[in-house]
């Protein structure tokens, strides 16, 4: 009796470490080869997070690729470190980090980790104090010729008859500004040609929030007389949105095509994340050629499809992304982007701002955009 109990004792036993090894090795399992960390937003913020993460799905689903997103607990770098660190612990062997805000645990993390690859959208590693840069070898950093992008909805805006314009950024960062440059740029180029005279309203928000406040600033713009507003400043967008739909109103919209979000907007000035994510994958799986990324930063630009308006809408095989124009048409459009694209426009991405925020006044902006025909007036 007491050797059957013993028997049964070392079954049991047997059966329990058994059972436990298969869970275990079930999860051992579970690995994810390119992971995608979200800054603050979500992979549904009509923005930088679900462009790049449309980018690692359209990649990873021709590729037969595991793939997963995480979202850090904490939008701090100790935070979007750890989830780098959570994706890596799960097999991430590519991580796609979208947007800025990733530069200082990138720079830490390209140390951390020898044999991962990263790629940095809209950004460069550095160390929090900003003393030193570095983009090692198994980084790729990607930035977007915004100001091409701003330049194409400014172009095209007046173009289509309007002449009171508004520009709402959010933070004065180097995108945010490039967009808001190109802008400019656009609409000057566009009234010399129509020999008009075209206002905007220009602003900052100092945040990239959907908030009471930046509703009530967008309302008070279109109350004004402002027609349209360039909403360039991530959730800010959404405030715009919702002000022009009360008024009857305006807006473009930014980084991804926004048309889907509101019947308010004519047109968006996007960076392709999706083309740029999967070029880079492209070079890790496919054609063995990451080191044309890798080290280095890479612009995507109107000469290699980064930058433009939206041409296709989404589950419409001939949908019309121009319908939303009262005269401005997709030939038109061609013909613009082909002299970006030939480098036949030269455009100033940048200049030295006196005020420390980044807020250019209306003589800085005039002076360094050459704007004859634009008449500025910045918001504080």
């Amino acid at each position: 009796m007491k050797n059957m109990k013993k028997v049964i004792s070392l079954l049991l036993i047997f059966t329990m470490v058994f059972s436990l090894s298969a869970v275990l090795s079930s999860c051992g399992t579970e690995t994810y080869e390119i992971a995608l960390i979200t800054d603050k937003g979500n992979i549904d913020d009509k923005s930088f997070n679900q462009g790049a993460w449309e980018g690692v799905l359209a990649f990873t689903d021709a590729n037969e690729i595991s793939h997963k997103y995480y979202k850090p607990e904490e939008a701090s770098d100790a935070g979007y470190l750890a989830s780098i660190d959570l994706a890596i612990q799960g097999g991430a062997k590519v991580v796609v980090t979208p947007g800025f805000l990733f530069e200082v645990p990138v720079y830490e993390a390209q140390q951390k980790y020898p044999d991962v690859k990263f790629v940095l959208l809209d950004g460069a590693p550095h160390t929090a104090d900003w003393a030193t840069f570095e983009t090692k070898a198994n980084t790729a950093s990607v930035f977007y010729q915004e100001e091409q992008s701003g330049y194409l909805a400014g172009y095209a805006i007046v173009k289509d008859g309007y002449t009171n314009l508004g520009f709402m950024g959010g933070m004065a960062v180097p995108a945010v500004q490039a967009f808001g440059y190109g802008y400019l740029q656009g609409a000057e180029a566009a009234a010399q040609e129509m020999d008009i005279d075209v206002n905007v309203s220009y602003h900052y928000t100092g945040n990239f929030d959907d908030n009471d406040t930046n509703k009530a600033t967008a309302k008070t713009m279109y109350q004004s007389g402002v027609e349209v507003i360039f909403a360039c400043g991530g959730s800010v967008g959404k405030s715009v949105m919702s002000a022009a739909d009360e008024v009857g109103a305006k807006v473009i919209g930014v980084d991804v095509d926004q048309r889907y979000d509101s019947e308010t907007i004519i047109t968006s000035a996007t960076k392709n994340l999706k083309t740029s994510v999967i070029a880079v994958l492209d070079s890790v799986y496919n054609t063995d050629s990451f080191a044309t990324y890798g080290g280095k930063s890479t612009y995507f630009n109107a000469a290699n499809n980064g930058v433009g308006l939206p041409t296709e809408v989404i589950g419409e095989a001939n949908g019309n992304a121009f319908d939303r124009f009262n005269s401005f048409a997709k030939a038109d459009y061609d013909e613009v982007f082909a002299s970006l694209a030939a480098n036949e426009i030269e455009l100033v991405r940048t200049f030295d701002v006196e005020d420390s925020s980044g807020y250019a006044s209306a003589e800085e902006l005039t002076s360094n955009l050459n704007l004859n025909k634009v008449m500025v007036n910045t918001i504080q």
